[in-house]
């Protein structure tokens, strides 16, 4: 990589997802989790929404439902009071998902509307000034492009009655905003003061560089050269163009190769090929995973970027079989891969190493 000075780089804060610590399809309780990730020196934690509805469950002894915001936001300030015992900050409130774009009238503004409030009150209760709000993959005929700038206008001018930011994410497999360019594009034109992009190593090298559709792993719409020159000249882009203070972090996460190349169409539940291999097959860094992680770390970091580096892993082993994984041992391995990630960034030649099973 090069380029970077190591000594710049180990002031980095870290965070880790609440959702991303323990099998993806049967989480140990959230409380383990958060000793877990504050016991490996972890500063912060991204508060997952499916981990408020399951420690709800257990604090009020019943399900709660998903828009039951005076629930939740009880819910919300007992897990805000349970970090702060950990010394543990709630960097950001995520994942909020299919808010932009739909219809004037549509059922589906009426509801991104309604948990757009819902959520900024929980927000409120756990003590976070950010949302995360990833790029839809609502299918684009039922929406109207022309209001996914308005939509996330006004979301920001919401956020901001409160302090609050908004971090847009390129997911992978959006319908309307995949790539890294595509998020920076429509910050760009949302033009508010309090919105910037959530980068991540798995959606910007999983999606113009990978796919779990090839045999090879890989995009084979060019050559493997032509496919590296092209990946090599978005990281540069991205180095070039998008300034540091609009980033306000970068996810960190690898990804296996899937067994079998998936299919390209929606599963039952909706997802595409790229949002079933998220869900599953997203180790740390140097183990196991063959991403080019630390390439798209070295380009964020070229920005000047020295913001939050964040955890979010979804590692069901390398089949996707979901094998139950020692919680405590598993928050240290992502403490050590950020020092050699940051190590690789710098120029340093690092080793694989899997040890997190």
């Amino acid at each position: 990589m090069g380029g970077l000075d190591y000594a710049s780089l180990v002031s980095i804060p870290i965070s880790y997802a609440t959702c991303s610590l323990g099998s993806p399809s049967n989480p140990p309780p959230l409380l383990d989790r958060l000793h877990a990730i504050s016991a490996a020196g972890f500063s912060a934690v991204e508060l997952s929404f499916p981990d408020i509805l399951s420690f709800g469950q257990t604090l009020l002894g019943h399900e709660v439902e998903p828009s039951n915001y005076d629930e939740l936001c009880k819910v919300a300030a007992e897990i805000k009071k349970e970090c702060d015992k950990r010394d543990l900050g709630i960097m950001m409130l995520q994942p909020f998902a299919n808010f932009e774009g739909w219809p004037e009238g549509s059922d589906g503004r009426k509801d991104a509307l309604e948990r757009a409030h819902g959520w900024i009150r929980i927000m409120q209760a756990c003590g976070t000034d950010m949302l995360q709000v990833g790029s839809t993959d609502t299918p684009l005929e039922k929406l109207d492009k022309g209001k996914m700038v308005s939509d996330l206008r006004g979301l920001c001018d919401m956020l901001k009655e409160h302090g609050f930011r908004l971090a847009y994410e390129n997911w992978c497999w959006s319908t309307h905003a995949p790539d890294w360019k595509d998020v920076w594009s429509i910050v760009k034109e949302v033009d508010r003061p309090n919105i910037g992009l959530c980068l991540d190593t798995f959606q910007t090298a999983g999606g113009e560089w990978a796919d779990p559709r090839t045999s090879s792993g890989i995009l084979e719409d060019v050559s493997k050269d032509e496919l590296e020159k092209r990946f090599k000249q978005s990281l540069d882009d991205l180095s070039n163009t998008i300034p540091k203070d609009k980033i306000y972090l970068l996810q960190i996460s690898d990804a296996y190769k899937v067994p079998q190349p998936f299919n390209a169409e929606r599963d039952d539940s909706g997802l595409l090929p790229r949002g079933r291999w998220s869900h599953d097959f997203r180790p740390l860094p140097y183990n196991g995973g063959y991403l080019p992680v630390a390439a798209v770390a070295s380009a964020v970091l070229k920005t000047g970027f020295r913001g939050w580096f964040s955890y979010e892993v979804f590692d069901g082993g390398p089949d996707g079989k979901n094998e139950d994984v020692d919680i405590v041992a598993y928050a240290m391995a992502a403490k050590n891969v950020q020092s050699k990630l940051l190590a690789e960034c710098a120029g340093q030649k690092v080793t694989e190493t899997v040890a997190t099973r």
